[in-house]
This record gives C-alpha cells, structure tokens and sequence, in this order.
C-alpha cells in the first residue's frame, strides 16, 4: 500500500514517510539500536503491525533472541502488563523469522 499511497503525491503523506525512513538511517546511534527502540517503542504502543516491522528489521540486522528479549523487557517496565499479549505475539513472530534464517 506504501506505493499507492505515495502515488498519491501528498506533501504532507510524502514528507512524513520520507522523515520516518531517515529517522532509522545510521547516526550517533547505529541501525541495530534505532530498530531495538522502535519495537520498544511499538510494543509500549501495542501496534502489532509495527512491532512485527521491527522485528523483521531486527533480524535484517542481526539482532540476536536475547538482545530482543532485553528490548521487550523494557517495553514490558514501561508499557506495564498490558503489553504481555502484544508481546506473546512479538516472541511468536520472532520464532518463526528464526525458523526462516
């Protein structure tokens, strides 16, 4: 949908995509760690969508099970037990890209 939507040349839509894409670029922080807080960010959100983004861009990365698992834990402090069931689905959908690799 990503391609029907910037089709759509809004400037605003254009911008805002444009502005997510760069804020995951390599920086002061490496990519790993960028990927790291935006699962955090997403389980905190309970955005399943996005946490399996993340997750997949995690593995692009090479991020490791127990680094994952460290990132979760903070989302769970943060977020509070609410968050458990996004990240049951999180653990799931990390054993299966596992599986895949």
């Amino acid at each position: 949908m990503n391609a029907e939507i910037l089709g759509e040349n809004n400037l605003v839509v254009n911008r805002f995509f444009a502005l997510d894409g760069r804020a995951y670029e390599a920086g002061a922080l490496d990519v790993r760690t960028k990927e790291l807080l935006g699962l955090v960010a997403s389980l905190v959100l309970r955005c399943d969508d996005c946490v399996t983004y993340h997750l997949v861009r995690c593995a692009e990365e090479g991020v490791t099970r127990p680094e994952i698992f460290e990132a979760l834990s903070v989302g769970l402090i943060v977020g509070g037990s609410i968050v458990i069931p996004h990240m049951r689905r999180a653990v799931d959908r990390w054993s299966e890209l596992e599986q895949r690799a």
